[in-house]
């Protein structure tokens, strides 16, 4: 008995040593390019649902067809997700694109989530994969308000989604709003201009430290 304890202490060490070895020789490549491999990739997943399930199991979902909640929830969601988690008309975007895990589109997302574990994922976030906890600084009934509209979002068309967020109040959210996150008014189609010769080409941005000039021609700020 003594040697099988012996020899599985010994083997748990080794294990240990072994781990710490590739984890601080730099071997595994954190790199947003790279992705797991299959079976990581489903351990991870697995272990967020199970975990998002669990947490989120006691919580009390309030009604969620509310016309003013769904109202109230379309001007945050515009303001603050559709970078990420986009919204019917809206197509990928440079961050949907460049995040990994890639971020659900939830205007495809069809049936939505459990109400409940969209609250709880919405308020709390999840670690290493972009989303924010954003009930650091968005009270319950805001983030109520987001989880009545993902019920409907897979439901509206483009023009029904527009016109919910031309009637709400916009980015409000009961404090700690900021308009460093806020996509408002920047997925809408613009007018295209090309057919009139009243309407000159505007002159190319200037280039600065700040800024770096894309294949089709465009300088992106940063």
């Amino acid at each position: 008995m003594r040697n099988v304890i012996a020899t599985l202490v010994i083997t748990g060490v080794a294990v240990t040593a072994a781990a710490a070895g590739v984890v601080l020789s730099g071997a595994i490549n954190v790199g947003a390019d790279d992705p797991h491999s299959d079976v990581v990739h489903q351990i991870l997943g697995v272990a967020r649902e199970r975990s998002v399930a669990r947490r989120s199991a006691g919580i009390a979902v309030p009604p969620l067809d509310d016309a003013e909640l769904i109202r109230q929830g379309a001007g945050n969601y515009q303001a603050m997700c559709i970078g990420c988690h986009l919204a019917p008309g809206v197509a990928v975007t440079e961050l949907s694109q460049a995040l990994y895990p890639a971020p659900p589109n939830l205007a495809t997302a069809n049936p939505p989530r459990d109400p409940a574990q969209s609250f709880w994922m919405i308020k709390h976030g999840i670690k290493a994969s972009g989303m924010p906890a954003w009930g650091k600084s968005m009270a319950d009934e805001y983030i109520w308000g987001m989880v009545a509209l993902l019920q409907r979002l897979p439901q509206l068309s483009a023009e029904e989604y527009q016109a919910l967020v031309a009637s709400s109040d916009g980015h409000q959210h009961g404090g700690g709003e900021s308009a460093m996150h806020d996509h408002t008014g920047s997925h809408h189609p613009q007018p295209d201009h090309t057919d009139h010769a009243e309407h000159a080409a505007p002159a190319a941005p200037a280039a600065n430290e700040n800024s770096h000039v894309h294949p089709d021609g465009n300088v992106h700020q940063h």
